[in-house]
Parts: structure tokens; sequence; C-alpha cells
């Protein structure tokens, strides 16, 4: 593994609020770090990387407020931090805005794409809601006729998310702001 697999995977669990082991278990990380790669190019993925590691000490209101402006509120570096987030959850490399591309000039693999079969069905969504992904990971016959059974909290300490809603509200916000304004130009 290479010098920069521990900061993606310290950014991914950040990013997804999934635990290392979660991350991990999914068998996905070094590839979803190549399609970063890939995709914007090993110096945005090196930047990203750069700016997580520059961030304050964990578990600080700081630490909140730096991810939010040097990271999710950059405008090199939101959207390619957003899409890491739908990566992990969907399996699915979303194509970068038509915003940031002619901001930052188009990338020949920046198309929508599944990663892989197994990133679908890896996908941290399926474990988010409790649920299987249709096609794979069959549960047997008649399954299908019962709810998803959400798993129960694990014990200990729960972190504070509350201020998640609130960061992608902003970040929503701040990017049709700069939408609207490339727009206007």
């Amino acid at each position: 593994m290479s010098s920069r697999f521990e900061p993606f995977l310290g950014l991914s669990v950040e990013l997804t609020a999934f635990s290392y082991f979660d991350l991990l278990g999914t068998g996905l990380a070094e590839r979803y770090l190549a399609t970063l790669d890939t995709v914007v190019g090993s110096e945005i993925t090196d930047a990203l990387l750069a700016a997580f590691t520059a961030l304050p000490p964990p578990e600080s209101e700081a630490r909140i407020h730096a991810m939010r402006t040097t990271i999710l509120g950059s405008e090199l570096l939101g959207d390619v931090a957003r899409a890491l987030i739908k990566l992990w959850y969907s399996g699915t490399w979303f194509e970068l805005s038509s915003a940031w591309t002619e901001r930052f000039g188009p990338r020949p693999a920046n198309t929508t794409f599944v990663v892989s079969p197994d990133a679908y069905i890896e996908g941290l969504l399926w474990k988010a809601i409790g649920a299987h992904p249709p096609g794979a990971k069959g549960q047997g016959f008649g399954s299908w006729a019962f709810p998803p059974k959400i798993p129960a909290p694990a014990p200990g300490p729960k972190p504070d998310l509350t201020p998640l809603p609130l960061v992608f509200k902003e970040l929503d916000q701040r990017h049709d702001e700069i939408s609207a304004s490339t727009d206007a130009r």
C-alpha cells in the first residue's frame, strides 16, 4: 500500500461516516483511490489528500469548519470530494459538473460509470439502509416479503453527525451560487 492510502482511507472515513473496518471490508479502497487518480489525475488527488492531512486534529470544531471550507467548500476539491462520497455509497463515479470541467479542464475519464460489479454490490448505500443490493447477495426464496432490518447501533459513544446535513445544505447552496455566477458569464 502506498503512503497515500492511509490519508485516502482517513478522508473516506470522515466523508462517509463509516469506519475504517467498514471501508476496508468492501475490498474497494485501493480501487477507489486509483479511480480518483484516473479521473481527476494524481495532482488533484494529492491536493485533496494534502488538504485532508493539514486539517486540525480530529474531534474538534475547528476540524469540522476546516473540512467545510478547505475541502468541501473548495472550488477545486469540493466536487471531487462529493463525487468520492457518491462513489463509496453507490459504486458509481458520477461525472463532475460542467462548471468544474470549465474551470479546471476536461478530463477524458470524467464520465459516469460503475467502477466494477463489486462496487455496486459493496456500496455503502445498502448497509446504510439495512438492505441488500437487488440482483446480488440473494437472501433466499421469499425474502422479498419481509422489510429490511436496520442493524442495531454499535455500543459506545455515538459521533455527532447533526452538522453533516447542514454542511451539505450549505455546500449545495454554494454550488448553486457558483454555477449561477458561472452561467452568467
